[in-house]
């Protein structure tokens, strides 16, 4: 489904669209690109050696307090999409990712722009300075601009 690469300094996922997330019209289903962008962060983390299992081991989870997603072109089967992916750290709990949806020729197809945080998974609240637990698991922090 996806071959992560960090050409020009930018972190990218090639995703392929599958036949099962085409809807009525023929074109990738509006929820899908929301999917797209999820897998591109989990690979985003990844890539800079994060999983899961170390977040929750340090007793937190990523959450998204806000998602807008701006469509600028249709997807459709047998299509591919490099979905890109960076962090802008903040000072307090929260943090920016700026993604973008773009056709291996360059042309746009969507804007994901989240805002995030870590919470304490005992007691559900935003932890402060989440960049300073991403830093602490992270084989690689520069992947996360850390």
């Amino acid at each position: 489904m996806s071959h992560p690469s960090t050409d020009n300094g930018v972190f990218s996922v090639r995703i392929s669209v599958r036949a099962y997330e085409i809807d009525g019209n023929g074109h990738v289903n509006s929820a899908v690109y929301l999917q797209y962008a999820e897998h591109a962060r989990w690979e985003f983390l990844r890539a800079a050696g994060i999983d899961q299992d170390a977040l929750a081991g340090r007793g937190v989870g990523p959450v998204f307090l806000e998602t807008v997603l701006r469509y600028q072109a249709e997807l459709r089967y047998p299509d591919t999409v490099d979905v890109t992916c960076e962090m802008r750290w903040g000072s307090g709990k929260t943090f920016q990712v700026v993604q973008r949806l773009r056709r291996p020729d360059g042309g746009a197809v969507a804007e994901v722009d989240s805002v995030g945080g870590l919470i304490d998974l005992a007691t559900r609240k935003l932890v402060e300075q989440p960049a300073r637990h991403y830093r602490a698991i992270s084989r690689t922090p520069s992947v996360l601009g850390l």
